[in-house]
């Protein structure tokens, strides 16, 4: 069962409409737009808090103790 199915969109969509009323619905969308936008750019962003280059150690075989 997926849940994500249109039937459950729908009825989603309308719960949402009955809590926040038409003229809500679109500062609702729209802060949601903004917060995403804000989201991607950030994770596109480079972070300069960030080492700039990593190394990787290669350990050494160990023997098994008799």
């Amino acid at each position: 069962m997926d849940i994500l199915a249109p039937s459950h969109l729908l009825i989603l969509l309308v719960i949402i409409l009955i809590i926040f009323g038409p003229s809500k619905l679109g500062d609702v969308g729209g802060a949601l737009g903004k917060a995403i936008r804000d989201f991607k750019k950030a994770m596109n962003e480079p972070d300069n808090n960030a080492p700039a280059k990593t190394t990787q150690v290669e350990a050494k075989p160990t023997e098994p103790k008799a």
